[in-house]
């Protein structure tokens, strides 16, 4: 990759620090920050005062990137109609395979660039066959890999991630010693464009839709109860349900078809096998047999040893060796061999 790179510069730590390690190794540096929506939260237009410190202390040139409209479309849309068809998404990811890793990239190519940088506990390697890997990061508790799973072999050639061998503590050692202001700013928790946490409430603003309350059933189908609208549960939940009495009861399934919420007992909302759709793979290339590999199928879960299968039509069967709790449609399932991500999709049904 080329000398000059786009660096996204959320106003948080991290990427500050990708800055000044780049700028260090020689790279001419842009700071870009994206201004995404209107609303409060890490993603908002008041993070760029930070960023743009940041940039100026190291004297490099700050832009101010409009990307609201494309945001709203490919990531707050998104998120509204997942929640409606029952499923629970993740929109970081959709957020850096829509925002940072495509119109970063073009961004950067209109600028005359030659790549975007981010502040992501990852790493990109180019193995001996000229293909681009994308491995975990060192630090257990920071490592980003899963998020990353849709990068394209062409971005991965372009994206420089300079905190991949890091550990967070080291960064934000960095960020003292050179004095930024923001080395000890907290970590972003919340997702940037629902900050209060009310998901329910965007989503009802969102899509201008009134979900109304259905039945809760057992998995014989009878009737335990009434929710309060389907946008309100994932699968696995257990508290809020307004059950009581008996035993413990959790959500096995949304069926938003019939406005129906299935419950069942702890020991049956495990499940062997995930089926996933809308497949990344980071090579670009499916495998042509069953592969065994360790499948993570939420952000901070461990890896558990599973065989994948790409079906008929390029939806991938991940078959793990022990069931596994709440395998919840919406969810990505990211598939790893040994330290390296093969790659992931979105789970669209979980069986026994």
């Amino acid at each position: 990759m080329g000398n000059g790179v786009l660096v996204a510069m959320s106003g948080g730590v991290d990427s500050a620090v990708a800055a000044y390690l780049l700028q260090q190794a020689g790279y001419h540096c842009v700071g870009a920050t994206m201004r995404l929506h209107d609303g409060g939260g890490p993603c908002a237009w008041r993070e760029a005062e930070d960023a743009k410190a940041v940039a100026d202390k190291l004297g490099i040139a700050h832009v101010v990137l409009d990307f609201r409209a494309e945001f709203s479309r490919q990531v707050m849309d998104r998120f509204a109609a997942a929640y409606a068809q029952g499923q629970t998404p993740n929109p970081c990811i959709d957020c850096n395979r829509h925002m940072k890793f495509a119109a970063l990239h073009r961004q950067a190519q209109a600028m005359g660039l030659d790549g975007v940088a981010t502040g992501h506990y990852a790493r990109i390697v180019q193995g001996p066959d000229g293909l681009w890997q994308l491995r975990k990061g060192p630090d257990p508790q920071k490592d980003q890999s899963y998020v990353l799973y849709t990068l394209t072999q062409a971005q991965l050639a372009h994206t420089l991630m300079p905190l991949g061998a890091l550990h967070k503590a080291q960064v934000r050692a960095i960020a003292q010693a050179q004095g930024f202001a923001n080395a000890v700013k907290g970590d972003s928790q919340d997702i940037c464009f629902v900050p209060d946490g009310d998901y329910a409430g965007f989503i009802c603003r969102r899509t201008g839709v009134e979900y109304p309350p259905g039945d809760f059933v057992d998995m014989s189908g009878r009737v335990l109860g009434r929710h309060r609208g389907i946008i309100h549960y994932t699968v696995g939940q257990r508290r809020g349900l307004g059950i009581g009495g008996g035993t413990p009861l959790y959500v096995r399934q949304i069926r938003p078809q019939d406005n129906t919420i299935v419950l069942a007992t702890a020991d049956q909302v495990y499940s062997t096998v995930a089926i996933a759709g809308d497949f990344s793979w980071i090579s670009g290339q499916p495998p042509q047999a069953p592969v065994s590999v360790l499948a993570r199928a939420r952000y901070h879960q461990p890896e558990q040893p599973a065989v994948a299968e790409v079906l008929p039509g390029g939806q991938v069967q991940v078959t793990f060796h022990k069931p596994q709790r709440a395998l919840t449609p919406g969810q990505s399932i990211v598939l790893y061999q040994a330290d390296q991500v093969a790659g992931g999709g979105v789970i669209v049904q979980a069986r026994e």
